[in-house]
């Protein structure tokens, strides 16, 4: 039996509080993008997600995905339910057991948070309250077995996915452009702006991402080794060049830089990085973060062409950028790395570019295909979105009762909201560069911000 290592330890006991925090993050992030009417809505979905997805891991979730296989690569056993048979001397490598268990749970937390921002505005708390846990059960465990569990048969494939871009940023992407396909468009969607009430809490949202990510990553090497150090320092050029390659896109595009586009770029830089992290060398994760933030930049304008209202661009930035990480392994996974599999630039040939498409495709829609029947299920017996006077009248009165800004000028000065925040004071006057906002390619007017 191996015995825990106190420095292995400490890291990852760093590391899980790290990644835990990466939710309140997202929760200011997401609370920042939307309208003032809706913010509070839109944090409670990412909190209460802490707590609905603990209790479910704790019970069942962990011993589904870690436990030993029961068949196929396709789903853990029960030896592990309730947590039984893991105590504190119980060792998973060279960590305690209990440890591992609650580092892959802040993983899980934040996967079902993810989501929330495709439906931002329009969706019943309480039916969210439902989706996230059956939810949890249905997509993320197995998934999460497949990639990394004992036996799981991603792994035994051959695909690579080091700290998530299969089953945190692909499945949150797919699941969220399935729920908002099932909850339809906000009211006003793509003739009416929907600007982001606060551009400071978007970029403090964003700082403590990029903090938290590097527990994420860096965490999942599971020791503090040479592994974590070099996964530590692609995170952080990732993310550096990802929020460069999106202000280029921007300068050329639109004349300007936006703070905005510069938060956007390093979440689209850090989301790519995370299935190629511990794969790619240095300069590897220069290019990937770099081409993810170009790619992102322009697919966060999908949703105008195509119809479907991601409110926050789950879909553009998790699902895109997930994807572009996962097949950039393909491309430029280097032996000195992985030990083994190398990418087509590094002579490895089309064989494990190969294998990461096909996870892909495979991931993607069976999380598209199970989100969506079950959001389907739950709006046709409990209903998933909130009725059109709830909706314009304010989703944080609705369904709260409660106010972000019951005293403040933004309460009153959001240009495009409804109800008794609705209208611009002219205090304020709105400007169009300082509340940027994604553009319709075929409409002058601006519309939803776009990012998660």
């Amino acid at each position: 039996m191996n015995a825990i290592d106190t420095g292995d330890t400490a890291w990852l006991l760093a590391s899980t509080a790290l990644v835990l925090l990466m939710t309140p993050g997202l929760a200011l992030f997401y609370g920042g993008m939307v309208r003032s009417k809706g913010v509070l809505n839109m944090i409670m979905m990412s909190f209460v997600a802490i707590a609905l997805v603990t209790v479910v891991w704790l019970v069942v979730g962990y011993t589904l995905v870690f436990g030993d296989d029961i068949g196929g690569g396709l789903l853990g056993g029960l030896e592990h339910i309730g947590m039984a048979g893991i105590g504190p001397d119980t060792v998973h490598g060279t960590v305690p057991e209990l440890l591992f268990a609650t580092f892959q749970l802040t993983f899980a937390i934040l996967t079902a948070a993810l989501i929330s921002g495709a439906i931002a505005d329009r969706a019943k708390f309480s039916s969210w309250m439902v989706f996230v846990p059956v939810w949890t059960l249905l997509v993320y465990v197995p998934v999460a077995h497949w990639v990394w569990g004992p036996d799981g048969w991603i792994a035994a494939f051959g695909a690579l996915d080091y700290a998530g871009g299969l089953v945190v940023e692909i499945v949150s992407g797919a699941s969220g452009l399935a729920l908002a396909l099932v909850l339809g468009k906000r009211i006003g969607f793509g003739t009416e702006p929907m600007r982001p009430h606060n551009l400071p809490l978007v970029l403090l949202g964003v700082g403590l991402l990029w903090f938290g990510w590097f527990g994420f990553n860096a965490g999942s090497a599971l020791g503090a080794n040479g592994t974590a150090a070099a996964v530590f320092v692609n995170t952080l050029v990732a993310g550096c060049t990802g929020m460069l390659g999106w202000m280029v896109v921007e300068q050329r595009r639109d004349g300007h830089p936006t703070t905005f586009g510069a938060a956007s770029g390093v979440v689209a830089g850090l989301v790519a990085i995370t299935p190629s992290c511990g794969w790619v060398t240095v300069l590897g994760a220069a290019v990937v973060g770099l081409l993810a933030g170009v790619v992102c930049s322009f697919a966060v304008g999908w949703k105008f062409r195509f119809g479907y209202d991601d409110s926050l661009d789950v879909v553009g930035v998790h699902l895109v950028g997930g994807i572009v990480g996962t097949l950039a392994i393909g491309l430029l996974a280097a032996q000195i790395m992985t030990n083994g599999a190398e990418g087509l630039l590094y002579g490895g040939g089309l064989t494990q570019l190969g294998k990461q498409a096909l996870c892909v495709v495979v991931v993607g829609g069976y999380a598209f295909g199970v989100t969506y029947l079950l959001g389907k299920m739950i709006d046709r017996t409990f209903g998933f979105r909130v009725t059109a006077d709830e909706e314009a009248g304010g989703i944080d009165l609705a369904l709260h009762a409660e106010s972000a800004y019951e005293h403040a000028v933004l309460a009153h000065g959001n240009p495009g909201s409804h109800g008794p925040f609705g209208g611009h004071t002219g205090l304020f006057p709105p400007h169009r560069d300082e509340d940027r906002q994604r553009r319709d390619p075929d409409s002058d007017d601006s519309t939803a911000p776009g990012n998660a």
